[in-house]
């Protein structure tokens, strides 16, 4: 098969949603229909003590929660697809940031019960700025839920979005029948047999065919004839070219725990859904069929192996094809490196490659010579951007509870904020480390890991910041941008790139040193373009 042909045949997404909405549950079921797992971990249940195929780290376990992105690969229908399943949870929202600059679509997970909630419109917000195609799925719909019209009403004004339902409910909750396959025109009825597989889909050409009220009865038949009309004449037609650009959103329903309507998502996704797309580098765009390499750093994990101490960064192939063993440059530090065991993943199995493509996730061993954001071209000297730091809102000092362990406190500290579980910050006064955060769980993820992984204890104590800024004087020479360093010296500190920080103890200060010093120019993200 030909390079053309092995980029068309690729779909790299990312699901996301608010905590609970059920996406994890919803990845393990599209790799249920890809062969990739025989049977899907019960996500909450305590009986079940298998767990979700892609939650690994000990502590998502013990919570039920993700909190970290996991890639996973499966082929369907000949199709390779790659699902990047991100965090829900609001305290891991800077990976989540991260892995939509790797993604070429997303899927958006919404409770029929709770609607849009407050997660969704801040990771919706950034696909809207970087015009991803979004897919809605509303799932849960053998529960008690939300109108599903005034369910609609809610993805568009709260959203933002414009779209056009291309599956609808037959009734909800008790009297949940089934789903209308919009786009396929056939119905799938529900049984609430969880244990079977894949239902049973009926075709149905025409809906006004009197056989429809024999199956599903005279009401809902009814009911589903006039809402269909409804929709017909309220939403918009599909139009890919206008999903494509970010300006339509299609949305279906089901219910991912029962493996319903899981599977009309997964078969107009692999049709409407976006090959690889071109990415924005410092000097070019770049597109995915050009012969040479080039990918980027969106994410280290750390010892995903307790057995091993290993470090994985990973790499998403923008264009050309990475091959095992050739040489490439990594830009930032100007050397040219090669990879012997670049890894795969093919569910929760890794796997060694030879060559990947455009679209592809590669995971790379890594002894520390990543970061986030890093490029690596077969020679070219460019950057991929748009990985920003965000400002975190949680400040603490760490402290060392054990002094004999000091290096392997400084080495874990120094790995984990490499893989941009937290942000180190030195204070320019007394050297003393601060960690910030954009929530606080992760203290205790980083205070677990740093235990476990590096037999390493601290401690915390609090630090009196409302957020960090990072500094950009017009001139660095000039007398104000010199005042303002000796009057707020207290309140400053470097970022692990030295860059300049003023961490702020309130909204009224960053607002008053605006006032007195308009030349020095306050940023919330590390990357001064975006803001």
């Amino acid at each position: 098969m030909g390079f053309k042909e092995e980029i068309a045949k690729r779909r790299t997404f990312g699901i996301i949603s608010h905590p609970d909405a059920g996406k994890t549950t919803l990845t393990e079921k599209l790799l249920l229909f890809g062969g990739a797992i025989q049977e899907a971990g019960a996500v909450k249940s305590n009986k079940i003590k298998k767990g979700a195929t892609s939650d690994f780290m000990e502590i998502e376990r013990q919570r039920g929660i993700s909190v970290a992105t996991s890639v996973l690969a499966f082929i369907y229908k000949d199709k390779k697809i790659n699902i990047l399943d991100t965090p829900g949870h609001k305290d891991f929202a800077e990976d989540t940031f991260r892995t939509l600059t790797a993604v070429d679509s997303v899927i958006v997970v919404i409770d029929v019960a709770k609607g849009v909630e407050e997660q969704t419109e801040k990771l919706v917000e950034v696909c809207r700025m970087r015009k991803i195609p979004i897919i809605v799925f509303i799932n849960k719909l053998d529960r008690e839920g939300k109108d599903a019209f005034d369910l609609l009403d809610e993805v568009e004004q709260k959203l933002g979005l414009t779209v056009t339902p291309l599956s609808f409910p037959i009734g909800m909750g008790y009297d949940f029948k089934g789903i209308y396959n919009i786009w396929e025109k056939n119905i799938n009825l529900f049984s609430g047999d969880s244990r079977k597989d894949i239902e049973e889909t009926i075709a149905f050409s025409d809906i006004n065919n009197p056989e429809l009220d024999g199956i599903i009865g005279e009401k809902p038949a009814k009911r589903l004839r006039e809402e269909l009309e409804l929709i017909d004449e309220v939403y918009p037609a599909f139009d890919r070219d206008e999903y494509l650009s970010g300006q339509l959103q299609p949305v279906f329903f089901g219910s991912a725990l029962n493996n319903f309507g899981v599977r009309e998502l997964l078969d107009c996704f692999i049709e409407i859904a976006p090959t690889p797309r071109p990415k924005e580098s410092d000097t070019r765009l770049v597109n995915p069929n050009e012969e040479e390499f080039s990918g980027f750093v969106f994410k280290i994990h750390a010892n995903m192996d307790p057995k091993h101490r290993d470090r994985l960064a990973f790499i998403k192939i923008v264009s050309g094809t990475f091959e095992r063993n050739k040489p490439y440059l990594h830009v930032r530090n100007g050397k040219n490196m090669k990879f012997s065991s670049p890894n795969a993943f093919f569910a929760e199995k890794k796997e060694i490659v030879d060559i990947s493509y455009p679209g592809d996730i590669v995971g790379l061993h890594d002894t520390g010579n990543f970061k986030i954001g890093d490029t690596l071209t077969e020679g070219e000297k460019m950057n991929y951007k748009g990985i920003p730091s965000f400002s975190p809102e949680h400040f603490r000092y760490i402290n060392n509870s054990d002094p004999l362990k000091s290096k392997q406190l400084e080495k874990g500290i120094d790995q984990l904020m490499d893989e941009g579980v937290a942000q180190l910050f030195t204070l320019e006064m007394n050297n003393r480390k601060i960690i910030g955060t954009v929530g606080a769980l992760q203290y205790e993820v980083i205070q677990y890991r740093l235990e476990h992984e590096y037999g390493a204890k601290c401690s915390y104590e609090n630090f009196p910041a409302y957020k960090a800024c990072w500094v950009k004087p017009d001139d660095p020479k000039n007398e104000e941008f010199m005042e303002f360093k000796r009057i707020k010296q207290k309140f400053l500190g470097t970022d692990k790139y030295g860059q300049l920080v003023f961490l702020a103890d309130s909204e009224f200060s960053i607002q008053m040193t605006k006032q007195k010093y308009p030349s020095v120019k306050l940023f919330y993200t590390s990357d001064f373009h975006i803001s």
